[in-house]
């Protein structure tokens, strides 16, 4: 089929959003399907773009959900919008975060077929969602069938928009992750931690590890903590001592290929992700990658590490009993060996040949209904194994 998705940032700038975009029309793409991708773009010339990619324009950044979003909006964007559509001829139009004001929103308003959108806001109190909830619904009443990444997503939609959806996860290309390498010269026989995050942003907890490392530094002499992600290097490392600072490795923004290495080149990756998560998509990574994970007991991260089966657990935002799981993993090798089997263990059900299909049944349940021609809301309970919890609805919701 011809599917159209649709990513409201900017898609030069890394995000979880973009990433799910992206590994799904690749996933959709080897199923056979042919797929095209609307994104704003902020650097058309210098950002290396997929042949599938479809410039929305350029965004502009904005204060949304405890972090800056790069977003494409206005009258020359919609014609955009309206004119890839036009000249798609999608079986399946498929936007994502259409709450966000962007690209996604306007496809909304424009789609006269088909539609399916995906939720990956967890964000309860949403001041923006409250304040726009009824520009919401007149675009959202054309969705056919409606997913959300977790349940905290689903919460979010829920509260704010009102109908349900069907639980997918963000997908992972767990083969990917599983043969990498470490980096050279890592994790080294005093220990590594590793983080992974943009570093410019509080959310994600970098402050909490630098502390929490800061703590557990002076017992441990031969300790590393390897940062990777963009943002600027000086200004988030400024706290770090600077008897500290060169045990301290900032690699800096990562292509696909040296993430992967970057997982596997801690003895422990951390993510100290303080709030405003759906999901987790560093944990699945890093879960891939057979990393032993210590994270914020956040809930998207516990339902991700199976309550701690998967991964250790540290109550967000202190650093204290960071350092201290942390230390404790560092200490007991065998036991970062059996956090290890069981994160590769419970990604699989995160592959994204697993997720896709999920995501193509969603595609096949609202076509079917499409050419039925149900012109009534109708309710279709849609099987997605265990995380078929919700319905898909046709029309308003």
């Amino acid at each position: 089929m011809r599917v159209g998705l649709v990513c409201p940032y900017a898609w030069d700038v890394p995000g979880g959003v973009q990433q799910h975009v992206g590994d799904l029309a690749e996933a959709l793409t080897g199923m056979g399907h042919q797929v095209s991708v609307l994104a704003p773009v902020g650097d058309a010339e210098g950002a290396e773009l997929p042949d599938h990619l479809v410039n929305a324009g350029r965004p502009v950044p904005v204060r949304y959900n405890g972090s800056v979003a790069r977003l494409s909006f206005g009258p020359r964007t919609a014609s955009r919008v309206r004119r890839w559509i036009a000249e798609g001829g999608f079986d399946v139009l498929h936007v994502h975060e259409p709450s966000a004001p962007s690209v996604s929103l306007l496809a909304c308003w424009a789609a006269d077929g088909p539609l399916v959108a995906t939720f990956h806001t967890s964000n309860p109190r949403s001041r923006a969602m409250a304040a726009s909830s009824r520009a919401l619904r007149s675009a959202t009443e054309k969705i056919n069938g409606r997913i959300a990444v977790s349940e905290a997503a689903r919460r979010t939609l829920v509260e704010h928009v009102g109908g349900d959806a069907v639980l997918i996860p963000n997908g992972v290309a767990v083969r990917s992750f599983e043969r990498a390498s470490a980096l050279p010269g890592w994790p080294g026989e005093g220990g590594s931690l590793g983080f992974l995050g943009r570093l410019d942003e509080p959310r994600k907890g970098l402050s909490v590890l630098l502390d929490a490392f800061a703590l557990m530094a002076p017992e441990r002499p031969g300790l590393r903590l390897l940062v990777a992600g963009p943002g600027d290097r000086e200004a988030a490392l400024a706290a770090v001592p600077d008897d500290l600072r060169a045990r301290v490795v900032p690699l800096g923004r990562l292509d696909a290929a040296d993430k992967a290495r970057a997982y596997r080149s801690a003895d422990v990756f951390c993510a100290p992700n303080l709030g405003g998560e759906s999901f987790g998509i560093v944990l699945t990574e890093a879960m891939a990658s057979g990393a032993a994970i210590v994270a914020s007991d956040i809930p998207a991260f516990s339902a991700v590490l199976e309550g701690g089966a998967a991964g250790d657990l540290f109550s967000a935002g202190d650093p204290a009993d960071l350092a201290a799981r942390a230390g404790a993993l560092l200490d007991a090798p065998e036991r970062r060996r059996r956090l290890s089997r069981a994160a590769r263990l419970a990604v699989r059900a995160y592959d994204w040949e697993t997720v896709a299909a999920d995501v193509a049944r969603v595609y096949e349940t609202v076509l079917m209904g499409d050419r039925a021609g149900r012109g009534r809301r109708t309710g279709v309970r849609l099987d997605t194994g265990p995380r078929a919890t919700a319905l898909l609805r046709r029309g308003s919701v």
